[in-house]
């Protein structure tokens, strides 16, 4: 507020205004004789609306009121000069308790109706049953919605929904606050978005694609971003993997609950990247309000600039959002933080940790399952492939293998207990094994030709045994010369 600017109060305002008129009265008092003669000066002066700013005279009888009070006042006189306040400040006369009641239940059920929807269905009731009492203005409907919270508010999900019924319940009974993680790459968030722009396929044929999204909470830097025609696991890993060699290794990560967020090549991979998993509540997006933000800038800014584009395709659409992105949108001052998010991004305490390489993060995004190995030549069932097990892994009886649903070509052996890769796994090829060549066994353990045996040692303990009682040998031996 600037100086010259009255209170904001309107009974402030008026304070002011009466000090302003009787000021110099108190400031220098009148001789005896001469105080009627200034309150009639004053009187006849013209004097502007301390509300609408209109030019207008007080009356004598008035003013003398006013300065009377204010000379009286012992707290002092702008305070008495204030204009009372009405007694029935807050309160709605023009609605009975019962019309209040009906109400406030109406809105608890139906919080996305329209004021006027609510005033219509107020009355409708009421035509019905007089006893309610008059029919309120849609005035008095909307003062005593608005001065008891009761704002219209999109409805969290389908009507009959359990998650979007928990969702406004958790939204009535909880209050809901702006955070900020103090750290660089203590938190990251991640949604996908359906642009409102078609691009042009190779095929010949228009697609709405959708907007991948990496922003990072406490410098607003924006990660990666990228257009894919689909929201799928593959494209989630494909894209935050790039982000990750970008920037680095988040401490946690907040995500919605879409199929593609809490698959298992998700879920597994970010785990052991060590990366906490964080999810929104359903039907909640204000809870990633920095990404609906962000989304806001794509669609106001970024894509009408490329409206002059009549056969825009996928690369294209890429190519300048990713250059929006860098040049623009993290070089810019943020009206939040006061500076631009490539220059806090860089400036503020780091947490995050370095990315490994590209090899290891493909193995990070992968699902892992068991199997059982058929013993009569080594192989195992994966989505509908059989693949096959070296054979110094042929004494495994349960598999456990590690894979991606979208390339079962890149499919791997883990250790059961560590989880350490052990092999690479490859698809049966009958074609070549009927050829006949078959690759000699590779032993479990390392094994050197073996040595003459000679009895066995239980056998030896058993003629000791007999030896050692005396007896006779239980035989006649017979000659073998031949005669």
């Amino acid at each position: 507020m600037k100086k010259d600017e009255p209170p904001f109060r309107s009974t402030e305002r008026w304070a002011h205004f009466r000090f302003s008129v009787i000021g110099a009265l108190l400031a220098a008092p009148p001789a005896r004789g001469q105080l009627q003669g200034q309150l009639q000066a004053l009187a006849d002066k013209k004097w502007r609306h301390p509300i609408g700013g209109q030019c207008f005279t007080l009356g004598f009888s008035t003013i003398e009121r006013w300065y009377q009070k204010a000379s009286a006042a012992k707290a002092g006189p702008v305070e008495v000069l204030k204009r009372k306040i009405r007694s029935d400040q807050g309160q709605h006369p023009a609605l009975s308790a019962a019309l209040v009641e009906q109400l406030t239940e109406q809105y608890r059920q139906h919080p996305s109706w329209s004021y006027q929807l609510h005033a219509d269905n107020l009355a409708a009731p009421i035509q019905k049953d007089p006893a309610l009492g008059p029919k309120p203005s849609y005035a008095s409907v909307v003062r005593f919605m608005k001065n008891h919270g009761l704002i219209k508010r999109p409805r969290r999900g389908p009507v009959h929904s359990p998650g979007g019924q928990v969702a406004e319940a958790r939204f009535e009974a909880r209050e809901v606050r702006s955070f900020e993680n103090p750290y660089v790459n203590g938190l990251w968030h991640l949604d996908f978005h359906h642009g409102s722009r078609r691009v042009l396929l190779p095929s010949g044929q228009w697609s709405v694609p959708l907007l991948l999204g990496i922003l990072d909470d406490h410098s607003r830097l924006c990660c990666h971003a990228q257009w894919y025609l689909a929201e799928g696991t593959e494209e989630l890993c494909h894209g935050l993997s790039q982000a990750f060699e970008k920037r680095a290794i988040p401490r946690s990560l907040l995500e919605d609950n879409g199929s593609a967020m809490i698959a298992a090549e998700t879920e597994q991979g970010l785990a052991r990247l060590s990366i906490v998993a964080e999810h929104t509540l359903p039907f909640s997006p204000y809870q990633n309000g920095k990404q609906e933000s962000f989304w806001g800038q794509i669609e106001g800014r970024l894509l009408p600039m490329l409206e002059g584009v009549a056969d825009l395709s996928l690369d294209q659409l890429n190519e300048a959002t990713l250059a929006w992105i860098e040049m623009e949108y993290n070089r810019k001052v943020h009206s939040e933080i006061g500076q631009a998010p490539l220059q806090r991004y860089l400036n503020d305490k780091d947490v995050g940790r370095p990315c490994p390489d590209t090899e290891q993060l493909r193995l990070a995004f992968t699902a892992e399952a068991t199997r059982t190995q058929r013993r009569s030549d080594g192989s195992f069932s994966l989505e509908g492939i059989r693949f096959e097990v070296p054979s110094r892994y042929g004494h495994f009886h349960k598999l456990t293998v590690r894979y991606a649903s979208w390339d079962r070509s890149f499919v791997h052996l883990a250790d059961p207990t560590t989880g350490v890769i052990l092999c690479r796994l490859y698809p049966q090829d009958k074609t070549k094994n009927a050829m006949g060549r078959r690759a000699p066994r590779q032993p479990v353990l390392p094994t050197s030709p073996p040595a003459p045996a000679g009895m066995a040692p239980l056998l030896q303990q058993i003629l000791r045994q007999y030896a050692a009682t005396g007896l006779p040998p239980a035989y006649l031996p017979k000659s073998q010369n031949p005669s």
